[in-house]
């Protein structure tokens, strides 16, 4: 059986990609700071910082999903601990899924990322610091790790979930946009897309995007 281990698995993306492995009968383990509020049948639960934890859950998964929020204790230490877990799953076999910002993606071919141009200040610090975890990826994941950095739609996160469509886009490093230039996923859709990544791999050390 499928193991997949989801850092971040209490919160909005990985509880939606923890509902959806578990769905496809897939072996679960979610990582989380504190014990959830509605714990899912059939989900193991592991509670600890993240570095402490992936010791001893890593080890043994097929897949490795990062999902962790640069918020409260873990502002300034994402790219660390993403480090740590990068070189886990490496060391595992584990393919690693790192999921990022929308402002990491491209408005077009060798235009600058969004990050790089006027992001609002409230989200100016998750942006840079979610950017750096995929440059991470890029200039220091280890050279046997099969990663996939993925991107949310603009429009994406528990203020707008969204419905299930069963449909999805997967771009490049460029995001995609809809005919009203609107880009926007639902939570569900954006979770069946990771697993799909999972499951059928079809990206390997690239950025994506995922839109609905």
């Amino acid at each position: 059986m499928t193991t997949v281990v989801v850092f971040g698995g209490t919160g909005y993306t990985g509880a939606n990609v923890v509902r959806e492995a578990l769905a496809r009968g897939f072996e679960v383990v979610a990582v989380s700071r504190s014990a959830p509020r509605d714990p899912v049948p059939g989900v193991r639960y592991e509670t600890g910082p993240a570095e402490e934890v992936a010791a001893r859950v890593v080890p043994g998964a097929d897949a490795v999903v990062a999902a962790l929020s640069p918020r409260g204790d873990m502002a300034g230490r994402l790219v660390e601990v993403y480090a740590d877990l990068a070189r886990q799953a490496a060391a595992a076999g584990a393919r690693y899924v790192q999921v990022g910002g929308f402002s990491s993606l491209r408005p077009a071919p060798e235009a600058p990322r969004f990050v790089e141009g006027e992001i609002p200040a409230e989200y100016l610090d998750e942006a840079l610091e979610g950017e750096a975890t995929r440059v991470m990826l890029v200039d220091r994941a280890p050279a046997d790790l099969d990663w996939v950095f993925v991107s949310p739609a603009g429009e994406y996160g528990a203020w707008v979930p969204g419905e299930r469509t069963d449909s999805y886009r997967v771009g490049g490093e460029v995001a995609l946009f809809d005919d009203e230039g609107g880009s926007r996923v639902s939570g569900e859709d954006f979770a069946a897309a990771i697993v799909d990544e999972i499951e059928t791999p079809a990206h390997h050390r690239a950025h994506i995007g995922v839109v609905g």
